[in-house]
């Protein structure tokens, strides 16, 4: 027998005297290669930042709400039939009610730790959209959705239109007279869309308001249809994360071509899990300690009362707020008669949410700028998005503000028309006001970063010169502190060149360029940023007049 022979025997025996634990792992193995991509992943490296945690609080969000709208779904019973209330809550005993309703109370008072269940579910989807809009701030400020990563961008966005949407329909599945009065108000709404506002009214309703069909149909959408595609995306979200390797800060050593951190097994993943654990730690304790959405203090929904004080979950509130501050214009055009005091709202709200989600497109076209960036910028470095994304928020807060006017009202004893007409003018003043005092402060900060450099740290110390001048003691800044400080890069403005070629000839520019052009001065033309201290500059006051 040939050598080669005896080695496969030698290799064979082997094999069939190994624990039985290691065969299944080399059969999984051949078939799945699962080996091969796990020692080419498990030790991925991921930068550590306290910022970085936040899209980890979305996803673990988005875990508990999957593990107790699994365990709710047992229970609840999503129909429109009307019963007569006979459980263990004896205010409504007696009262007719929806199925839906009177099995949400089934769960609240009768199903062991069913009242748990449905807070921790609740304020894991309040924590959920919150941390998703904090994470994708995040993300914005620091440039992060840069190339290769703007098709995570959308990801992402996508994400948190549709978390918001989950939330509306989960919250009008108990059928009480508080998600009632929202789902009224959403109803109202799609009327006002022309031509298609009916259909789509009857396509969700399957008849006038209520209908009969409603809780059955958000039903489907909340537990099938949005968590379906939101788990896709959150997958193919966390797959380019994978791809592109993490953004890290800018620090020593660390560069586009880099990553800087901890491997993913052990520390990351150790780190991870205990991570979880404390998420849904407080959302248990917050659940535990603070009431949310008690329907057996609003009772069933009916049509002919509304709930005083009614608001929508915070992430919809703004939504509202366009409505309510919205002036009750209405045209008449070819006998059909055009609600704009509902319908312009409508198309302002997917504007405010659009805006933030085509910036990464809009800040590409007007830099060209085609490399990719895995170092995350300061956010006072870029003072105009910095100042855009601030203008944003003040502009979803001013809505927000508007979508509770009546609480603000009777909370603080002011009149509910002067906080309308507060909203409607801040509506437009605001967030330009807003973009003004955070491009400023962003370029103060720069030129403290830029003294910083060339001068040093302030030591306190006072040195009186031979010829007697008193001057401050600076202390040069360590190498670290100096990269930080100097890392970033500042593009320059796009030109459009003379307004003549070399013959003489005028120049056709057409309008797009000019725009681009107008924009990039904007972006990072003069009073848009501070020059970065040169090599040349810093040494030529470090070697100067012994103020170091």
């Amino acid at each position: 027998m040939s050598t080669a022979s005896h080695e496969a025997t030698d290799a064979t025996a082997r094999r069939g005297k190994a624990p039985a634990g290691e065969r299944l792992a080399d059969w999984a193995d051949g078939r799945l290669g699962i080996y091969g991509l796990a020692k080419a992943n498990m030790r991925k490296i991921f930068p550590d930042h306290w910022s970085f945690m936040l899209g980890e609080v979305s996803l673990y969000s988005f875990v508990i709400i999957i593990l107790t709208g699994v365990y709710l779904t047992l229970f609840f019973h999503p129909s429109m039939q009307e019963v007569v209330y006979n459980g263990p809550y004896v205010p409504l005993q007696g009262i007719r009610m929806s199925e839906a309703f009177e099995s949400t109370m089934h769960i609240s008072f009768e199903v062991r730790g069913g009242l748990l269940i449905r807070q921790i579910h609740h304020w894991a989807a309040l924590v959920f959209v919150a941390a998703m809009l904090v994470h994708m701030m995040r993300v914005f400020f620091t440039g992060a959705f840069r190339k290769p990563r703007e098709v995570n961008w959308v990801f992402g966005f996508l994400l948190l239109v549709l978390g918001m949407f989950t939330g509306f329909t989960g919250y009008s599945l108990p059928d009480d007279l508080l998600s009632g009065t929202g789902v009224r108000f959403m109803e109202g709404a799609i009327l006002s869309v022309p031509i298609v506002g009916t259909y789509l009214q009857m396509f969700l309703f399957g008849g006038e308001f209520p209908g009969h069909d409603f809780v059955s149909r958000f039903y489907t959408i909340h537990i099938l249809l949005l968590p379906g595609i939101m788990a896709a995306l959150l997958v193919g979200h966390l797959i380019l994360v994978f791809y592109h390797k993490h953004t890290q800060w800018a620090g020593p050593g660390r560069t586009n071509k880099n990553v800087v951190g901890m491997p993913l097994l052990p520390v990351y993943m150790a780190k991870a899990g205990g991570f979880f654990f404390l998420v849904f730690g407080v959302i248990a304790a917050c659940a535990a300690i603070a009431t949310i959405n008690p329907i057996w203090a609003f009772g069933p929904y009916r049509p002919d009362q509304v709930s005083t004080g009614a608001q929508p979950d915070w992430y919809m509130g703004f939504s509202e707020g366009l409505i309510r501050v919205m002036p009750g214009w209405e045209i008449n055009l070819w006998g059909h008669t055009l609600q704009l005091g509902v319908f312009i709202p409508l198309i302002i709200f997917p504007l405010v949410l659009v805006t933030i989600a085509v910036w990464p497109f809009i800040e590409a076209w007007v830099t060209g700028d085609d490399r990719e960036h895995h170092i995350l910028d300061r956010p006072r470095n870029r003072p105009v998005r910095t100042g855009f994304g601030a203008a944003w928020i003040s502009w979803y807060l001013i809505l927000l503000v508007g979508g509770g006017n009546d609480l603000w009202a009777t909370h603080f004893h002011l009149s509910i028309n002067a906080i309308t007409w507060t909203v409607r003018i801040g509506f437009f003043a605001i967030p330009a006001l807003t973009f003004v005092i955070t491009k400023r402060i962003c370029l103060g900060l720069q030129r403290r970063d830029r003294d910083k450099v060339l001068h040093g740290r302030e030591t306190g110390i006072i040195k009186r010169l031979p010829h007697g001048e008193f001057i401050e003691v600076h202390e040069p800044l360590p190498q670290d502190q100096m990269h930080t400080l100097t890392a970033h890069d500042q593009p320059e403005p796009l030109e459009l060149g003379p307004d003549v070629d070399e013959n003489g000839v005028r120049r056709k520019v057409d309008r797009k360029t000019k725009l681009r052009a107008k924009l990039s001065r904007s972006m990072y033309g003069e009073g848009a940023q501070i020059p970065k201290p040169t090599a040349a500059e810093h040494a030529e006051i470090t070697s100067g007049h012994g103020h170091h």
